[in-house]
């Protein structure tokens, strides 16, 4: 399945450009307060993403071992101990899966959202993600009191990577947070639509199987991402 590869090829193309440090997976367990969990402005060290910065949250798939070779956590930017205000913010997670697990049709789209939603099932403590999917945000309230007990981005990625591997068909993730305040926001901005139109014309084409190619709005997404028309002709089939 290489529906998304362009798009996390087109974000490697992004980031490469900056000083990364790789982080260690499978680290000490951070605290998991099991479910959402307010922190006040009173109680926050300060909101990454906050107010008119940039705030962006983007889960890609993928089936490529080249992409994704094993579990991997980066970071671009100062670390959570490090920051002393509010700072533009990504996370970006690639995601390898079992090729023969993701199915078809119905099944691939289904099991595209379940490992997208995994940001709505995490709450460690001291990092409340605040997503809003309709204006595509993902914002981050960072608690002082978890600062002092010794917060960072280690940990919340292994927590991140937990979470994905509760899907039995996830063989291993890369999570890559960026703080860097002159990074290139747009640019991964622009990449998280382009997911996001990838997955929706996936469910068009469940939703109207028939549909004419030449007058439909989603034609240019088809034509650029290698695999679709595989996919819709191979739905096609199927009714």
């Amino acid at each position: 399945m290489k529906l998304y590869d362009e798009v996390i090829a087109r974000t490697n193309g992004i980031l490469q450009n900056y000083e990364a440090k790789s982080l260690q997976v499978g680290c000490e367990k951070w605290t998991d307060v099991g479910k959402a969990k307010m922190i006040l402005r009173s109680e926050m060290a300060y909101e990454l993403g906050g107010e008119k910065l940039p705030a962006i949250g983007c889960t890609i798939v993928t089936t490529s071992t080249e992409l994704v070779p094993q579990d991997e956590i980066i970071l671009i930017g100062p670390d959570i101990s490090e920051i002393k205000q509010d700072q533009p913010y990504a996370r970006i997670t690639f995601v390898r899966t079992d090729e023969s697990a993701m199915g078809q049709g119905d099944e691939l789209y289904n099991a595209i959202h379940r490992i997208e939603y995994f940001r709505y099932h995490v709450f460690p403590e001291g990092f409340m993600m605040r997503v809003s999917a309709a204006s595509e945000r993902e914002c981050v309230r960072v608690g002082s009191e978890a600062i002092d007990k010794g917060l960072d981005f280690t940990k919340i990625g292994n927590f991140m990577i937990d979470a994905l591997h509760v899907h039995k068909d996830v063989q291993a993730v890369k999570v890559i947070f960026v703080t860097l305040p002159e990074a290139d926001y747009e640019g991964l901005r622009e990449n998280q639509r382009m997911t996001k139109k990838i997955t929706d014309t996936i469910d068009h084409m469940l939703k109207d199987v028939n549909m004419d190619c030449h007058s439909c709005s989603l034609q240019e997404v088809c034509e650029e991402v290698e695999g679709m028309r595989e996919l819709h002709f191979g739905i096609s089939k199927n009714f």
